[in-house]
């Protein structure tokens, strides 16, 4: 048995590594963050270029459409993550408010969990879906479907490495970021 002083630098050098992990988990979400806006200018900015090219020029880009597609689908399976760190998807949160604070943490902490499992589901199915479709190209762009389809398994890590900071969030008593108005 630990001497109580002993316990107590144990307890404190544990909190330092969990504020540590959940910095880390923060600057990767800056990092998907600003992911996700390159994706958003590059499908903006490709179907600016195909309306004006169509339009205007009178010879549509035969590749811009695909490479859009493409992008949104990364831009929707990295951005679910993000935003499930952020509190930001819908919920239904009627029990959460109605449940005293003990059986609300863990509520949250069921639904986290149940969000982890999915996660692991997303990145061993979409993996291998990934192989079964590797052999196949993209009509236009000639690209192998491997990279659209990467999204699926890409989009489970964040959910899970936001999982992991719901979760940090919860052992650390760190309030939810969406009910302080940080987005």
């Amino acid at each position: 048995m630990l001497p109580a002083g002993d316990f107590l630098t144990h307890e404190a050098a544990m909190k330092s590594y969990l504020l540590l992990a959940h910095r880390a988990i923060d600057e990767f979400n800056r990092l998907i963050g600003w992911m996700l806006a390159g994706l958003l200018l590059v499908m903006t900015v490709l179907i600016f270029w195909q309306v004006f090219a169509r339009f205007v020029v009178g010879s549509p880009l035969f590749f811009s459409d695909e490479i859009a597609r493409f992008a949104m689908l990364w831009l929707t399976f990295l951005g679910v993550g993000y935003a499930y760190r952020k509190g930001t998807l819908i919920s239904v949160d009627i029990l959460l408010e109605h449940a005293g604070k003990k059986l609300a943490r863990l509520l949250r902490i069921a639904v986290i969990l149940c969000s982890t499992l999915f996660a692991f589901i997303m990145i061993k199915y979409g993996y291998d879906l990934m192989g079964r479709v590797a052999s196949q190209t993209a009509p236009s762009t000639r690209i192998s479907m491997m990279w659209p389809y990467m999204a699926i398994p890409a989009g489970g890590v964040v959910i899970m490495i936001n999982s992991l900071g719901l979760l940090l969030d919860e052992a650390l008593d760190i309030p939810n970021q969406s009910k302080q108005g940080v987005n």
